[in-house]
């Protein structure tokens, strides 16, 4: 069972995604913000990072360039309320780029292509 890493501010995200991933039958942990990000990948090994780029603390471009200095090979979904984000120079560090919805359908999609990529099927 692959293992997904949520990093989302908004609790009603968080909340949303784990039933939703859950229910696809993945394995679900999530954090509020990226204090700890380094520490949970390192702890947790994650197969998958879905990142929120706006965070009240934290910008989820600084982290995902902090992620790719340790583990480059790490899929990274970033996943933003606006899509002007994916013409940032940092965002092509991101495997995949999703703008937020209540409708998962792309996101579930990313997901799995980032995990076929990662694990050998």
């Amino acid at each position: 069972m692959a293992k997904i890493l949520i990093v989302d501010d908004e609790e009603g995200i968080r909340m949303l995604y784990s039933m939703e991933l859950q229910d696809e039958g993945y394995d679900v942990i999530t954090l509020h913000d990226g204090k700890d990000l380094l520490e949970t990948v390192d702890k947790e090994r994650p197969d998958c990072i879905v990142l929120d780029i706006k965070m009240r603390e934290y910008s989820g471009l600084d982290l995902l360039q902090q992620l790719r200095k340790k583990y480059y090979d790490l899929p990274v979904i970033l996943n933003s309320a606006y899509s002007s984000f994916k013409v940032d120079l940092k965002a092509v560090a991101a495997d995949y780029y999703v703008v937020k919805s209540s409708d998962l359908t792309e996101l579930k999609e990313k997901l799995k292509i980032a995990l076929e990529t990662k694990i050998p099927q």
